[in-house]
């Protein structure tokens, strides 16, 4: 949130990604879980980055970041795993 606070409009760039990935999660696509498992990785990095550098309110929400990227990943590890033929 922290490179957005003037031009709000621009954080739509960062939810795009996850929302066409959401879509095909939704309807259970494997592909899908596969790219997104890797897509997460840039929200990871971001987290982490944010939350070494900032301060404040910036920092936690920065680790709430990484936390939430982290168990995606492993969801979808985990999916995967388990729908492998």
């Amino acid at each position: 949130m922290a490179p957005f606070k003037s031009q709000s409009s621009w954080l739509v760039l960062k939810v795009v990604p996850l929302l066409i990935s959401m879509m095909g999660i939704l309807k259970g696509k494997i592909y899908t879980y596969k790219w997104s498992g890797l897509l997460i990785f840039i929200y990871f990095i971001e987290g982490v980055v944010r939350a070494y550098s900032d301060l404040g309110l910036s920092s936690k929400i920065a680790l709430l970041e990484v936390f939430l990227s982290v168990v995606f990943f492993l969801c979808v590890t985990f999916y995967l795993k388990v729908s492998r033929p």
